[in-house]
């Protein structure tokens, strides 16, 4: 898999590229800004682009736009944002711009590098990575009293929520305590509330959470 990585922190980026490199990545390029990220994820195209929010010049969220242009011109280029930033916005505006190969995780937390390796291929994968606080942090609004996810079991929402966490059936029947099986149900119920239409599951799982997630 080949990585073009965004960092302006030199420690953070040869870290980065240390630990991709030694899980097999091939690391194409790597930017100190904005502008250069997008040239070098366009010219490379990249299996994955990884990026911090905060970057040069204005030091806001020069990374995230950047991702964000790479992804509308090159929707096959999967992203992960590696942030130490954890904002609403930014997840959200992720989520609603394409159904998968996204990630969204905190520098703060990553504390083992399989699991992070693991994510990463993950996403690399089509899969949806986010970080738990991220997902907390995406919760925390006011909900309008027509909103579908009202119709929603305490149950179901629970699975929303861990689907919102990018935990697969498997996990989230271990972690409910409950089948596979029951989990698919769940689910199932949860697309028919939410009036999404059918197609590829993986597919209606992704706009279940982008609804969950909704600011």
């Amino acid at each position: 898999m080949r990585v073009v990585i965004g960092e302006d922190e030199a420690l953070m980026r040869g870290g980065l590229t240390l630990v991709l490199e030694q899980a097999g990545f091939e690391i194409v390029g790597a930017a100190e800004d904005g502008d250069d990220l997008v040239r070098k994820a366009l010219a490379h195209a990249p299996d994955l682009l990884v990026t911090d929010i905060r970057m040069p010049p204005s030091h806001t969220d020069e990374g995230l736009r950047a991702a964000l242009e790479v992804r509308a011109a090159r929707p096959d280029i999967a992203v992960l944002v590696l942030s130490q930033h954890l904002q609403r916005r930014y997840a959200s505006e992720l989520l609603e711009q394409r159904s998968a190969g996204i990630g969204y995780l905190l520098k703060q937390r990553v504390a083992n590098v399989e699991a992070f390796v693991a994510d990463v291929r993950r996403i690399c994968a089509g899969g949806t990575v986010l970080d738990p606080e991220v997902v907390s942090t995406l919760l925390r609004r006011a909900r309008r009293d027509d909103d579908p996810l009202h119709r929603l079991t305490p149950r179901q929402l629970e699975v929303l929520g861990l689907m919102a966490e990018g935990r697969s059936n498997a996990a989230i029947a271990e972690r409910l305590t409950i089948s596979e099986k029951a989990v698919v149900k769940h689910a199932s119920h949860i697309y028919d509330e939410l009036e999404l239409p059918v197609s590829g599951d993986d597919h209606r799982r992704v706009l279940a959470v982008v609804r969950y997630l909704a600011v």
